[in-house]
């Protein structure tokens, strides 16, 4: 007969099994970098989309903020990404203060950098607008975030903590030509791009 004290230690073991499987399950389904805590999948209107990869924008050794790409399935490559079917979302999350003008000023120059001249130059309204939101936003500080989601039939929604901040955006090319800030040629930040497509990460260096 199995002693009391051998019952309840059985029950405790169990309990502690238990608990830790599901404080593991939970942890898993985030990816953290930086402290930021990317969900692995979420919801973008009715389609499911997965983490594709989420890493740290570099400028020489200081870290500016954290990037996540979120797509329907996973993919490697940039022209990968570009043909994923379906609503996509690029969550960036501030690590240090900054001026948001100047940000608006390096994407549209990442986007001329990176985009054939045609895609940017149907870019061009939305590059405006959105040039137009960071002038406005004046500055952003640690803990700010911004998404970009691509909605196919609605455009490009830039959120600024979560709420809309402009009219959706209705040229594609606006859209591609932002990816290719981080996932270009010359993207931002390469080790960036590489994290964004889920490639190993690397030990960052001055870029």
């Amino acid at each position: 007969m199995e002693h009391p004290v051998i019952r309840r230690l059985i029950s405790l073991l169990s309990a502690a099994t238990l608990l830790f499987s599901a404080f593991s399950l939970a942890h898993a389904q985030t990816t953290e970098v930086a402290g930021v805590k990317y969900e692995n999948s979420l919801q973008l209107g009715t389609t499911p989309l997965v983490l594709n990869g989420a890493g740290i924008r570099y400028k020489a050794i200081f870290k500016v903020y954290t990037a996540g790409l979120y797509l329907t399935k996973k993919a490697t490559t940039t022209e990968a990404v570009l043909a994923t079917p379906g609503p996509k979302r690029i969550h960036i999350v501030m690590l240090r203060d900054i001026n948001a003008s100047e940000l608006g000023k390096l994407f549209t120059r990442g986007m001329e950098d990176n985009a054939p001249r045609d895609e940017f130059s149907k870019s061009i309204p939305g590059t405006l607008k959105m040039s137009e939101l960071f002038f406005t936003r004046k500055k952003l500080n640690a803990g700010d975030s911004f998404s970009v989601d691509w909605a196919p039939g609605v455009g490009t929604i830039i959120l600024i903590n979560g709420k809309p901040s402009i009219d959706p955006i209705k040229e594609p090319e606006f859209f591609s030509a932002l990816v290719k800030i981080w996932l270009g040629k010359s993207p931002a930040d390469s080790m960036l791009k590489d994290a964004l497509l889920g490639k190993p990460a690397a030990t960052p260096g001055n870029n």
